[in-house]
């Protein structure tokens, strides 16, 4: 029986929720257009998702099919109801907008003749329709936490942009950009609209209200486009340049650009060094985040106890006066707040500021882990549910809850190497803590850990489509940074909307150049690291075996097999590889007899012989590692069932979008 079919029989049951979910079935599997409105009507009518509804009526209507009855029925459902609402907003604006001395053109159209009208989809957006065409458009949210544009590239002149509509984008604008009295230039916002009707139209979404109060927009309506820039002192009588430079502000910087850490050893310290120096950032190199935690809190404490800004001024001395000044007086004082402060007084952060700059600068931040680990279950489906307690530390934190503007990249190495290099340094500081006598730390033994698992379940490069950090975010493939470095930092820096500038073409910390020169540490652009494998910290059985469990990122992110052939992997296949782990075991094995040359083996309270300790030793290091195993294949047949990792609420997770370098600027063949 066909869903539809089923469907009908339910409804006519008064089943509606079964009859519901059967014709949502039917929708999905593509029913013709007749069956399609049916269905549509019906969840709409029974009280089912409107918005499964709400698309089919869309689409059917941009098809050509029922638009007589289609039109009055989604105008009469989701126009109406919110049409007073989008006029008193379209009005509010229209009143702000005649008084506003940068907008050089009034006549604005009244709301019937409106070009565009706005159909509300959800709480965050809209559909836009074009009665003179006839036809719905695509979903827009004017909230939606992305930067979409580079509109900082070039900061020799004032900001020019064209058509944005976003009301996020627009705010992002607004408080980035300098004001002009405080660098003591013209420095305006100048947006051009290519069609008056059209931004009439978007009047009824967006709020301009907060951002005119500072008179930093300028708005060039079609052929006013010409003016760009203004001189302002010829035609409004205002002379900037009268204007001292003013240090920037802890509140006027507002954007995060986080650099993850994807997982050890994946070229991160490659990518500081790139971005140390740059005149537009406030750099640092990676930093644990349990320090920056602590520091922050001590910093807030010290604060908070000043019983005056006297007193605040001697607490910090070294910082300049008017930070100090800025945060004892604010109000509802923030950690971002006081984070932006450390940066702003610590030298190699501001190496590079140029302090004359149009726009604030942004905190550029790695924060570091001793590892990232994750542990994984199956849901009711079979699928994956990854978590990281170190993840869920950043989603908590008070740093990224206060910065309104984030934008995340992640550099990704290729993962048999980044495995291998790992392992390596795993081992050496096992092995350094041994021969320090700090076998335990913080209560954790110092150990290598089973990194092939660990490598495998680290799908940091897979976003969570409802998770605020990752909106707008991308990832770098480490390979291409070093190869093709104009090519690849310079959309890279369109991306997190910087200039692409000379600090940008060279690798620095605090400024100096090519920082940790010897040992086998690749300075600069040194392409070595890029080709190494590491043979002596990993097998070819183990490399397969990351290949195939991490193959769909493999293809995804342009990386060839080196060590899977392609073949079909079962159970019993698995059992074969994790018995040929005998380059991991063997690490692994070695720091764990560590810890147990350590343990005081005793029996009925009495010392025994060394042959009996050894002997027990290995049977408890056999017991360990047979216990690697286990976990090793229980955690496998989650991922035999199928590579699907979804969130918490079930919903895909996606891989994160790849960058992709600049064709026209590659001096060699793109990595495989």
């Amino acid at each position: 029986m066909k869903p539809i079919e089923l469907a009908r029989k339910l409804a006519a049951l008064n089943q509606a929720e079964e009859a519901r979910s059967a014709y949502a079935l039917a929708i999905h599997q593509g029913e013709d257009p007749a069956g399609v409105l049916e269905a549509a009507l019906y969840i709409l009518q029974t009280g089912g998702d409107y918005k499964i509804s709400y698309t089919c009526f869309r689409d059917l209507y941009n098809q050509g099919h029922f638009r007589e009855d289609i039109l009055p029925l989604m105008t009469g459902a989701f126009y109406e109801p919110n049409v007073k609402e989008l006029r008193g907003r379209y009005e509010r604006n229209c009143k702000l907008l005649k008084k506003y001395p940068y907008l050089f053109r009034k006549d604005f159209l009244p709301f019937d003749e409106l070009p565009i009208c706005f159909f509300p989809y959800d709480e965050a957006g809209y559909v836009p329709f074009y009665p003179a065409e006839e036809r719905f458009g695509e979903y827009m949210n004017f909230k939606n936490p992305v930067v979409s544009r580079s509109f900082f590239h070039d900061l020799e002149k004032p900001i020019l942009a064209s058509d944005v509509y976003s009301q996020y984008e627009l705010e992002y604008l607004r408080d980035n950009v300098r004001r002009s009295d405080l660098i003591g230039r013209e420095n305006h916002v100048y947006l051009h609209y290519a069609d008056w009707g059209t931004f009439c139209a978007h009047l009824q979404c967006l709020n301009l209200r907060p951002l005119l109060e500072e008179e930093k927009l300028v708005f060039l309506i079609e052929d006013e486009l010409a003016q760009y820039p203004i001189d302002f002192k010829a035609r409004f009588g205002i002379d900037y340049s009268q204007y001292a430079l003013k240090p920037v502000g802890v509140r006027e910087i507002n954007r995060l650009i986080w650099h993850t850490q994807l997982s050890s050893h994946n070229g991160g310290d490659f990518f500081n060094e790139i971005f140390d120096d740059h005149p537009n950032l406030l750099v640092l190199p990676s930093l644990m985040m349990k320090d920056v935690m602590s520091q922050v809190q001590d910093i807030q404490a010290i604060m908070d106890k000043a019983q005056n800004l006297k007193e605040a001024l001697r607490c910090f001395h070294s910082w300049a006066p008017e930070t100090v000044e800025e945060l004892y007086r604010m109000k509802h004082r923030t950690v971002k707040d006081i984070m932006v402060g450390a940066y702003l007084h610590t030298d190699m952060a501001v190496s590079g500021l140029d302090r004359a700059s149009r726009i604030a600068p942004a905190v550029f931040f790695q924060p570091h882990f001793e590892n990232i680990v994750y542990s994984m279950q199956a849901d009711e489906r079979g699928n994956a549910v990854l978590e990281a307690e170190n993840l869920e530390e950043i989603h908590q934190s008070p740093i990224f809850q206060n910065f309104k503007y984030i934008k995340t990249f992640t550099p990704l190495r290729r993962f048999t190497t980044s495995h291998a290099a790992t392992v390596r340094f795993m081992n050496w500081y096992a092995n350094a803590a041994k021969n320090r006598g700090e076998s335990c730390k913080d209560g954790e033994w110092t150990v290598v850990t089973d990194a092939i698992s660990e490598r495998i379940f680290n799908r940091s490069f897979m976003v969570d489509p409802e998770d605020r950090l990752y909106k707008d975010s991308i990832l770098v493939r480490f390979e291409d940074g070093k190869l093709n470095p104009k090519a690849t930092f310079s959309v890279l820096a369109d991306f997190l909307d910087l200039p692409y500038t000379e600090s940008m073409t060279y690798c620095s910390e605090g400024g100096k150049h090519d920082p940790n020169p010897g040992g086998d540490y690749a300075v600069g652009f040194d392409p070595s690291t890029v080709y190494r494998t590491y043979d002596d910290f990993a097998n070819d059985t183990e490399r397969y075996f990351i290949e195939y469990f991490l193959r769909d990122a493999y293809a995804y992110y342009g990386y060839d097999f080196h060590y899977y052939d392609g073949a079909p992997v079962d159970e019993e296949r698995v059992k074969e590889l994790i018995a040929g782990f005998t380059t991991m075991n063997r690490y692994m094995r070695n720091t764990w007899k560590n810890i147990y040359e350590l343990a005081k083996i005793s029996m009925n309270g009495e010392p025994v012989g060394e042959d009996v300790v050894k002997e027990l030793q290995e049977s408890m290091l056999d017991g360990q590692m047979e216990l690697f195993n286990q976990k090793r294949l229980a955690n496998t047949r989650i991922l035999l069932n199928g590579l699907r990792f979804v969130n918490r609420n079930g919903q895909p997770l996606r891989m994160m979008r790849k960058l992709e370098p600049d064709p026209a600027l590659l001096e060699q063949p793109l990595y495989h």
